[in-house]
């Protein structure tokens, strides 16, 4: 029986690479992205090169109403969707005051209310499957409190709490729910960001986006509560849970100052 994912921030990066790996082991794909060109081009290639059906939806996520078109949308695909990866975001760089309100608050959007409203939509028929998984996207920044991303890492904080609260409150049924929390990624977040600051940092340290959506979509297929790739990216986000947080804080602050 055909199986299908839904794959948010799907067009590159963790997200493209993710149906590539889900592509490989057989599942039919629903891509969603804001581009339309690098979508055609991704399910062009997937379609070529593993022989699976794949649909693609250009929307901004962050707009009103648009996870209810997604949700439409997928139910005009497929009442056999299995997996939901909730992987759209983006971060923004600066004082919080030195940032425009509305370019935050899109972020958060993004980052809180789409992983939020889509879950809610597509509950239902992932419950009606044999077996079934929701995999946030978060990030190591959601273990602390982080100087100039701080709506950034507040959001991921909510992801972590929020993918923890659903996974137990559905522990009883079908869906599993993990929750991905890679580090530094060579995605194009740090220029999305406005990071320049940690470009050379970044080439050092980037973990690839292909290896971080292997472990992730290996951890959901095992179920894991919480999925960290990469030992220093365990290793710091361990760090904050035990070292002071007004420690955490200035460090952070430090390696993400103009």
């Amino acid at each position: 029986m055909e199986q299908y994912a839904l794959i948010t921030g799907a067009s590159k990066g963790i997200g493209k690479s993710m149906a590539i790996e889900l592509a490989r082991s057989g599942y039919q794909l629903l891509l969603i992205a804001r581009s339309e060109t690098e979508l055609r081009m991704l399910s062009k290639l997937l379609k070529e090169q593993f022989q699976v059906k794949v649909s693609y939806l250009a929307t901004d996520l962050s707009l009103t109403d648009s996870t209810q078109l997604v949700a439409a949308w997928c139910a005009q695909q497929t009442d056999r969707l299995s997996i939901l990866i909730n992987n759209a975001g983006f971060g923004l760089w600066g004082d919080f005051g030195n940032l425009e309100l509305h370019e935050q608050m899109a972020m958060l959007k993004l980052n809180i209310d789409a992983v939020i409203s889509l879950t809610y939509h597509l509950l239902p028929v992932l419950k009606q499957q044999q077996q079934s998984y929701i995999l946030n996207i978060s990030s190591t920044a959601a273990y602390q409190a982080v100087p100039t991303l701080a709506l950034y890492a507040a959001s991921k904080s909510f992801v972590l709490s929020y993918s923890r609260a659903l996974r137990y409150e559905l522990k009883k049924t079908t869906v599993s729910v993990s929750c991905l929390c890679p580090g530094p990624t060579d995605t194009g977040f740090a220029n999305r960001a406005g990071l320049d600051v940690l470009a050379d940092l970044a080439e050092k340290f980037n973990m690839q986006p292909a290896v971080v959506a292997k472990a992730g979509l290996k951890g959901m297929f095992n179920k894991k509560a919480e999925i960290i790739p990469g030992f220093l990216n365990k290793l710091s986000a361990y760090g904050a849970q035990y070292l002071p947080k007004a420690l955490i804080e200035r460090i952070t602050a430090g390696l993400y100052k103009r």
